[in-house]
């Protein structure tokens, strides 16, 4: 079997249309789980307007979510870009408490990365249904 690569990039004209109207005017924010980082997202301070694409394994997505819960409450605002998997533990037990806004992606997305081959491909969709969870911010 061949290991799949875990870092998939996504579409700038995904953030640009669907993240983007809910930051502020300057357009800027961070990331803590940036393709290919040389860094842990989850020992380093957040900013103000934060677009988090964690990986998808299930110990990973929590502890980004978790943060972002944490991170809202601090007045910050995160977009969570999530596989949806809405009968989970981490959906029922964290995400849906905070009354974020959920917003479900039509279709499938088409991330870039480096595939089985190692070709770089950026028409390949996910395979995973997708959705925002927007913690903190106007509703």
């Amino acid at each position: 079997m061949k290991q799949r690569k875990k870092n998939w990039e996504t579409p700038t004209d995904f953030i640009v249309n669907n993240v983007f109207p809910y930051f502020n005017k300057s357009y800027e924010y961070f990331d803590p789980c940036p393709l290919n980082s040389d860094f842990n997202g989850l020992e380093v301070e957040w900013g103000k307007q934060n677009f988090i694409n964690p990986p998808y394994n299930q110990k990973d997505k929590e502890a980004f979510v978790k943060r972002a819960i944490e991170e809202s409450k601090k007045g910050n605002i995160c977009v969570c870009l999530l596989p949806v998997s809405t009968s989970t533990k981490l959906f029922h037990e964290h995400i849906l408490p905070e009354n974020p806004e959920i917003r479900f992606i039509k279709g499938r997305i088409k991330f870039k990365g480096i595939n089985s081959k190692g070709e770089l491909v950026s028409d390949k969709c996910g395979m995973h249904d997708s959705m925002l969870v927007i913690f903190g911010g106007k509703k």
